[in-house]
């Protein structure tokens, strides 16, 4: 039995005293500078709902080709002009108490904290509509105490200055939808082409989904996740008693038709471009969308205006309106990879998908410099001959069976060189030469290429039968041009925030990945396509835009069933083009069969103009040398062809030709006469 005494119960009630008073204390204190703290921002006054500042792209000259749509593409509607349905279905996803509480919602505050707590970092959010609106208008979307901190004290200056219908009608006309629609108007417009007063059920529930995460939740880009996050919203209206059942059933099961299409489009440069830069922001800088489209950036990017026109120009003046094939042309600088112009289709309104950063297609033998880059380096050289014949491959120990063709099945039945293979595109060569390399190799030479698609260790993959991407292809040709020296393509130089501080600049980081020698004798090997002295069995590749060409020009051509390629360069300058259908359709009309070459070169030579011609160089350690492409021997006066070929010096070949040496000729002779002789001597 416990005895209190007095002294020891006068000591406990002078504790209790002394809690009862600091209590008090502190409690008043925090009243005190609670109510200073809302004393001063009311004295504040109203926070400005100041409208975010457009981002703007330029061009290498400095013209400005883009803007983001900061005042078009938003248009301001008041809170009536907005269909309740729309009103409704925000705020059963985003905000069910926005009428009930003054700008937080604690008991959401409260179980976001315990989770936040109990994983040890800020997994979980409870942002009211206000908090958002808050965080929209002045602060970023960074997950930091002091962000949380700064948005507090904007919430409470907006939930005293003013009105609930205020504030949910700025946040309907602040908030991002996607696809470059801010506010409810311009979604509205953009996704069903019509006013946000119009809106159905089906519609509002479909829309007020996609602010969680444009990029995921958008019908655009993925039907599948906007069905299912219109179900989650829609049954948050019912369990609100919003809507009924039925209508919650009949709005699922409507069929909407997505436009996906801005009112009064502007007819800005260069769309996939400009795209492309934007995925970049997204994807290796960790911009988010918002910041991307309205955070007033100032984006210096590679583009020249002269190299889009030309490219848009050519594609619109060789492929028809009428057909349906699509093409993605990337130009490259090889000097910096600067990339100086790109189209990813043939009308970005009709199509935003960029074929030349997305689509995967197969090459063809445009793959083909790449093997024998890599012949090359395993002791091939220009001469090397390999016999071109109609030849059934066996590999994988016997277990696989390749019968590869030539085109038109012309073979030349004889031994050929590697240079007059590469002009005329003879499959048997490659397919011979992957084969003694081993496929690997050409798969690990095409990756330090810069070829980041999956790569299939196969005979056929000298064929190009694996799929790439036109963007990757262009710049392992530039890197061909540029002697070797390797970097990923670049499209934007710097950026700056709305304050002009500059937030990233690029910084040049060639890597010399390839041997600058035999990049050069490569490099010679890829004008053979437009040297007809090289044709024999067959015509080289090039022969039919030759005549169009006022400079030298290394490249090569590639053709499947499906797809059609042209890739090529000058010292200056390496641009590609591929065409084909979307949907894998084959290729069948002459006319669209030569529309990849016939761009290109229309490209290559406008882009050119006014430019000194360059000749490719050859370094110190190369030879330039006279030899007979049928035969790989040194040429004489009495060889009917012969031509200049590139060798790193030791690898040159040392025999001279005499298979057209009078002398040569004449026995020659002699012995097809004494054959023609044996012969006949049966029948006699």
């Amino acid at each position: 039995m416990t005895v209190i005494t007095l002294s020891g119960y006068r000591k406990t009630v002078k504790w209790i005293r002394a809690f009862f008073f600091f209590g008090l204390f502190a409690a008043a204190g925090l009243l005190l500078l609670l109510g200073i703290g809302l004393l001063s921002m009311k004295l504040l006054g109203k926070p400005e709902v100041a409208v975010p500042q457009s981002t703007l792209y330029f061009a290498s000259d400095g013209q400005v080709i883009g803007e983001n749509h900061a005042g078009e593409k938003r248009y301001w509607v008041s809170l009536d002009e907005v269909s309740p349905h729309l009103v409704e279905a925000t705020l059963a996803v985003e905000d069910k108490k926005f009428f009930e509480h003054h700008g937080f919602d604690i008991k959401r505050i409260a179980g976001a904290a315990l989770a936040d707590i109990k994983a040890m970092a800020m997994v979980q959010g409870a942002s009211t509509i206000t908090q958002q609106y808050a965080r929209n208008l002045y602060l970023t979307h960074d997950k930091t105490w002091k962000r949380k901190i700064l948005e507090a004290v904007y919430t409470l200056r907006i939930e005293m200055s003013y009105s609930k219908e205020e504030i949910l009608e700025g946040y309907l006309n602040t908030i991002y939808y996607g696809h470059g629609a801010y506010g409810i108007e311009a979604a509205s417009q953009f996704y069903f082409g019509k006013k946000a007063s119009e809106l159905t059920l089906a519609e509002a529930s479909m829309l007020a989904g996609i602010p969680k995460g444009p990029s995921i939740y958008s019908p655009l880009a993925s039907l599948s996740k906007a069905k299912e996050r219109q179900g989650v919203i829609l049954r948050e209206m019912e369990k609100g008693g919003a809507i009924t059942s039925a209508q919650r059933q009949s709005a699922y099961a409507t069929a909407l038709h997505v436009v996906g299409e801005h009112p009064h489009e502007d007819a800005e440069t260069a769309p996939y471009f400009r795209n492309a830069v934007q995925r970049i922001l997204a994807d290796k800088l960790g911009m988010d969308e918002q910041t991307i489209a309205l955070g007033g950036l100032r984006i210096y990017t590679t583009l020249n205006t002269e190299h889009q026109k030309a490219a848009e120009e050519a594609v619109k003046q060789v492929i028809s309106e009428e057909s349906d094939i699509q093409p993605a042309f990337v130009a490259i600088s090889p000097n910096t990879h600067y990339v100086t112009a790109l189209v990813g289709g043939k009308d970005f309104t009709e199509s935003s998908y960029n074929r030349a950063v997305q689509a995967v297609r197969q090459p063809g033998s445009t793959f083909k410099p790449l093997l024998y880059y890599a012949a090359l380096e395993n002791g091939f050289t220009p001469a090397t001959r390999l016999k071109s014949e109609k030849t059934t491959f066996e590999y994988d120990n016997g277990h696989g069976i390749y019968k590869p063709s030539n085109f038109n099945h012309r073979y030349a039945d004889e031994d050929i060189t590697m240079e007059q293979a590469l002009a005329v595109s003879d499959n048997i060569y490659a397919v011979k030469t992957n084969l003694f390399l081993k496929p690997e190799t050409l798969v690990d030479t095409a990756k330090e290429f810069g070829i980041s698609t999956p790569l299939k260790p196969v005979p056929s993959l000298a064929l190009g039968t694996s799929g790439v991407r036109v963007l990757d292809m262009v710049n392992a040709y530039a890197t061909i041009a540029n002697g070797g020296q390797y970097t990923e393509p670049v499209f934007i130089t710097r950026v700056e925030d709305v304050d002009g501080n500059v937030i990233y600049e690029h910084a040049a980081d060639e890597e010399p990945r390839f041997d600058k020698k035999q990049t050069a004798v490569l490099t010679h090997m890829m004008t053979g396509m437009f040297d007809e002295t090289l044709s024999s069995y067959a015509s080289v590749t090039g022969a039919s835009i030759a005549k169009n060409m006022t400079r030298p020009y290394a490249g090569k051509s590639g053709s499947t069933a499906y797809d059609y390629w042209m890739i090529g360069f000058t010292p200056q300058l390496a641009a590609g083009i591929w065409t084909g259908y979307d949907n894998g359709q084959e290729i069948t009309k002459a006319e669209e069969k030569g529309y990849a070459k016939k761009v290109w070169v229309q490209f290559m030579e406008q882009a050119h103009t006014g430019q000194p011609v360059k000749y490719f160089p050859k370094p110190k350690g190369v030879l330039a040398l006279d030899v007979n492409p049928e035969n790989g021997k040194l040429a004489t006066e009495h060889c009917p062809v012969s031509r200049k070929m590139y060798f790193v010096e030791g690898t040159e070949p040392e025999e001279y030709c005499t298979d057209h040496l009078p002398e040569e000729k004449e026995m020659k002779k002699q012995k097809n006469e004494d054959s023609w002789l044996k012969r006949l001597l049966p029948f006699y």
